[in-house]
């Protein structure tokens, strides 16, 4: 359901954002080499959650990412929408483009009264899961193999 960007992104914002220091800068090679990502495709994931405002990013020797806004208040509805867009709640399961229920002239997926319950509950979860329950579950040990 979710893209691989879109899962690294959620493991280096929970890895950002359960340092000491959540303002502390980390460099791109360090969260690579911990969570074990490639830092090419790592980088762009993280700088499109700072275009968002959700992280900040420092060029230079001495730059790195930290957490611009405050876990409490990052949901994880707000990460992937950041990286894989809206769409991932709004898509048909079966057709491309949007659920076919928001145009009355087309008549639904054979699939859409069975998932969209589940679409609805997964909305719900992810707009009311932040970053810092997530850090609150998870171990340091666990967060390298999320």
């Amino acid at each position: 359901m979710l893209s691989n960007s879109c899962r690294y992104g959620i493991r280096a914002i929970i890895y950002l954002s359960a340092k000491k220091s959540a303002i502390e800068k980390t460099g791109i090679k360090q969260i690579g080499a911990d969570l074990d990502l490639p830092t090419p495709f790592l980088g762009k994931i993280l700088q499109q959650l700072a275009k968002k405002k959700i992280l900040k990013s420092l060029k230079g020797p001495n730059g790195g990412f930290s957490m611009m806004k405050d876990p409490r208040i990052v949901t994880l509805f707000d990460v992937v929408k950041a990286i894989d867009g809206e769409d991932t709640f709004t898509e048909c399961v079966i057709h491309n483009g949007p659920c076919r229920c928001i145009d009355k002239n087309k008549k639904p997926c054979p699939i859409h009264d069975d998932y969209a319950k589940t679409r609805s509950e997964l909305i719900k979860l992810f707009k009311n899961k932040t970053i810092y329950d997530l850090v609150q579950k998870a171990s340091n040990s666990e967060l390298i193999t999320i």
